[in-house]
């Protein structure tokens, strides 16, 4: 059944209400529905719960909507989340090939309670330079680049 906008959104919110009161996470929330607006799936931040600092409410909705889809390509879902997704889920919403987000929250009103999403935007935005925050370093490219030769002679699949 096709659900409202504000209905999914208000999903997402509830389920982000009711963890957050369990401390199991955040105040962090998602929902992914189909092309035609079917629920698929509603997860909350579980970090706390999990000790899994990847446990982000967008994250755990992905994984639930690939495994209710049997499928890692979520083109034509949209996802809706109750805060600007950080870099890590945004990363992994384009790797799921989701199109569409609507968010609740910016990343500056996360910030604005203590959490660092901003932070890690600007860092991202500098060049991720800063080696305070975390030291980048390219070594054995080489030995790398023969894993990825290997894949592509393969003819492995791309996702």
């Amino acid at each position: 059944m096709k659900n409202k906008p504000e209905d999914i959104m208000n999903q997402a919110i509830e389920q982000a209400r009711t963890t957050m009161n369990q401390d199991i996470g955040g105040p962090f929330g998602a929902a992914i529905v189909d092309h035609d607006g079917n629920l698929i799936a509603v997860a909350s931040n579980s970090v706390l719960k999990d000790h899994d600092a990847t446990a982000h409410a967008e994250i755990n909705a992905i994984r639930k909507a690939s495994a209710q889809l049997g499928t890692h390509d979520l083109t034509g879902c949209t996802l809706y989340t109750t805060a600007y997704p950080c870099p890590m889920c945004l990363g992994a919403i384009i790797w799921a090939n989701i199109k569409t987000v609507i968010y609740g929250c910016r990343a500056t009103d996360a910030e604005a309670i203590g959490f660092r999403d901003d932070f890690i935007y600007r860092f991202i935005e500098s060049g991720r330079t800063n080696g305070e925050i975390l030291s980048l370093t390219e070594k054995h490219r080489d030995a790398c680049l023969t894993l990825f030769q290997e894949y592509e002679d393969k003819a492995k699949e791309l996702y």
